[in-house]
């Protein structure tokens, strides 16, 4: 019965660690050893003790998703580890529309051939077929070339 009872006590104490520990291995843990509580309780107490243990194990289960989900988050301890912010920024310079050929541009950055222009304040990728450009160059949109802009020195 001991036994029983130090496995879904270290089950239950691995999976609250898992909120503090993320990546899966300790809830993996936690889990196993209640199931082997189970295990344990089945061959020891027979299939009545056994069901007992499955049913409390459950139950166990339950009580800890829902102190972690549901009642963690709302005290100063959880409002601490969840994070509040969100990031506006985006990864990718936007997609450019066939309304921004011909007009000017100017080289952000070197391009060779390819780099990044300032068009309207805006920083897409660009191409030169030209070869080389310096960063600062006068530039002009004369085409659209998948996710890139094409541009010519002016």
């Amino acid at each position: 019965m001991n036994a029983i009872a130090l496995l879904f006590f270290v089950g239950v104490i691995l999976l609250a660690a898992e909120v503090f520990v993320p990546g899966g291995v300790l809830g993996i843990i936690g889990g196993l050893a209640m199931a082997a509580g189970c295990g344990v309780a089945f061959a020891k107490l027979g299939v009545a003790g056994g069901s007992v243990a499955t049913v409390a194990a459950s139950l166990l289960l339950g009580l800890t998703v829902y102190i972690e989900l549901i009642l963690l988050p709302k005290t100063r301890l959880g409002k601490s580890m969840i994070v509040q912010t969100s990031v506006d920024g985006t990864s990718q310079p936007p997609v450019a529309t066939a309304a921004i050929i011909g007009q000017s541009a100017e080289a952000e950055t070197a391009l060779m051939p390819t780099g990044f222009v300032l068009v309207e304040g805006r920083r897409y990728e660009a191409f030169c077929p030209a070869g080389h450009v310096a960063k600062g160059a006068a530039l002009r949109v004369t085409g659209l070339d998948n996710f890139r802009l094409i541009v010519i020195k002016t």
